[in-house]
């Protein structure tokens, strides 16, 4: 509920938590009705706000984006402020919505307290609020060439909406697309079944016609939520198998109403007017194969993630190895070859023990880069040496394939900066920066040495390191190095820039670049 339902008219603290259960109902009904409802309240003489807006989530909603706590003046809604004002439902008004799509607009005005029984057209019910049912049009005229007991369904659970009568229906998963729907009048008879709802029952066996048998004819648990609903006047979702397949059902009990035309409002005083119980709306959908799919997805996770550990492992067996042949080689430039080989082994392994303890395959580079400075603190710089290794940015989530190739080429630049920088004066600072920019990542490898020569560059450099950069860079990430050299010739900077959405299809890439 919007913060402006604080500064409407005609509103106290039982209207406002009134309205704020209409705003929890409206989601399923939404669904049902195959539209967008919005839920208005008066502002001020002449405008309005949106309160709440519930869009559906099993077709195509009508407004792309959110119209929470939009102000609305009275010359845009005409209508709205008729039904705020007049207290007269405003039927079937056809207009265009912003982003140019035509639409079908029904408004109700909304009564606290709701009128039920004597309550109608007591001096005590006020008009709070204004509910808007937008259809697009074509969806409008599909609903219009709809069973006739369906429509009257939905066009109850509309006017239960009004009253905040649709309960529990917040507790419940929406309604899809998939789903099969399914009314039964109150003893019990189907009066109603989807063409989906006749398909998935065609799945456990049931060929012929569901209207007019009993939910007790059904081997299923339908006549069971039925009762549970009809008892407790509630909303009910529940998970139970029907020959071998699995099904998500939700029950929600249906009220009818004498009329729908407000006009009689002020002057209807009977009991006839209260609301009676007419039945029940089942829903359901089989989950089998989602669930199937998930299990082999957790299975097949599982079997990733062990490889990884397996390979970090032996990633770690073969690094043992090679430290123990760099202490025994007598040879300076040998010793040097094996401890870069060591390093780049290491880094990789970083990778993998990070795929073997997360469920995905997404990396936060900035992690990796931390783990990379302490072990080059740990393996790479000796004790006499006075270099300050730092890391900052922000963290920066990666598809693996990106992260394995980042994590080689910070590792590469890294070397490059600790053996032809600071390396050289056994002091000194190497920074890593991490940017993101966006569409783009920018990695900044920067040091206080003694600079690169005037006519460095790595299309013609002899450096090992530098050419599986380059080859990293322009190859696995295709993007592009940048050297940074400053006025004074001290120190450098090298910068590596690509596009984070290279991998996107990569599981769980949008959820983390989101």
């Amino acid at each position: 509920m919007h913060d402006a339902v604080n500064y409407c008219l005609n509103l106290n603290q039982d209207s406002i938590e009134f309205l704020s259960r209409i705003e929890a109902q409206m989601g399923i009904v939404s669904d049902l009705s195959r539209a967008d409802i919005l839920l208005y309240g008066r502002k001020s003489g002449d405008e309005v706000v949106v309160l709440a807006h519930a869009r559906p989530t099993s077709i195509a909603r009508v407004y792309n984006k959110s119209r929470e706590g939009r102000i609305i003046e009275e010359k845009i809604r005409p209508e709205v402020f008729k039904a705020l004002i007049e207290g007269t439902r405003q039927a079937d008004i056809r207009s265009f919505i912003f982003e140019g799509a035509p639409v079908v607009r029904t408004i109700y005005p909304v009564y606290y307290p709701p009128p039920l029984g004597q309550n109608w057209g007591t001096s005590k019910a006020q008009i709070v609020g204004a509910l808007t049912i937008v259809t697009n049009l074509i969806e409008y005229e599909r609903q219009r060439l709809r069973n006739q007991v369906f429509r009257e369904v939905v066009s109850n659970l509309q006017v239960m909406l009004l009253r905040a009568r649709v309960p529990g229906t917040n507790k419940l998963t929406p309604f899809g697309e998939q789903d099969g729907v399914l009314f039964a009048d109150i003893n019990g008879v189907i009066r109603y079944a989807s063409g989906v709802a006749a398909n998935l029952y065609r799945r456990i066996g049931y060929k012929e016609t569901l209207v007019g048998r009993h939910l007790l004819e059904l081997d299923t648990t339908d006549e069971e939520m039925r009762q549970l609903s009809l008892e407790h006047q509630n909303s009910f979702e529940k998970e139970s198998e029907e020959n071998g397949r699995i099904w998500i059902r939700k029950v929600i009990p249906v009220f009818s109403y004498p009329s729908q035309n407000w006009r009689w409002l002020k002057i209807l005083k009977s009991q006839s007017a209260a609301e009676k119980m007419s039945g029940v709306l089942l829903t359901f959908h089989d989950e089998t194969d989602v669930r199937r799919q998930s299990q082999e997805l957790r299975i097949k996770n599982a079997m990733i993630q062990e490889v990884h550990h397996r390979v970090k492992n032996n990633l770690q067996t073969i690094a043992g190895l090679v430290r123990m042949q760099t202490r025994r080689v007598k040879s300076s430039e040998a010793k040097v070859v094996l401890e870069e080989t060591l390093s780049r082994i290491l880094s990789v392994a970083i990778i993998h023990e990070f795929l073997s303890n997360e469920d995905g395959n997404i990396i936060d580079i900035k992690e990796i880069s931390g783990r990379i400075l302490s072990q080059f603190r740990q393996g790479m710089i000796s004790p006499d040496q006075k270099i300050q290794l730092e890391l900052t940015g922000e963290a920066i989530y990666l598809p693996a394939r990106q992260a394995t190739a980042c994590s080689l080429v910070i590792n590469e630049l890294l070397q490059n900066a600790l053996e032809h920088g600071v390396g050289k004066k056994r002091s000194g600072t190497i920074r890593v920066n991490l940017h993101d920019g966006g569409d783009d990542v920018i990695i900044s490898v920067s040091d206080d040495g003694d600079g690169l020569p005037h006519d460095f560059s790595f299309d013609n450099t002899t450096s090992l390191g530098l050419q599986i950069v380059k080859i990293l860079v322009e190859g696995d990430l295709r993007g592009k190095i940048k050297v940074v050299k400053n006025d004074d010739s001290t120190g450098a900077s090298i910068q590596v820039v690509f596009q984070k959405t290279l991998f996107e299809g990569e599981e769980g890439w949008k959820e983390h670049a989101s």
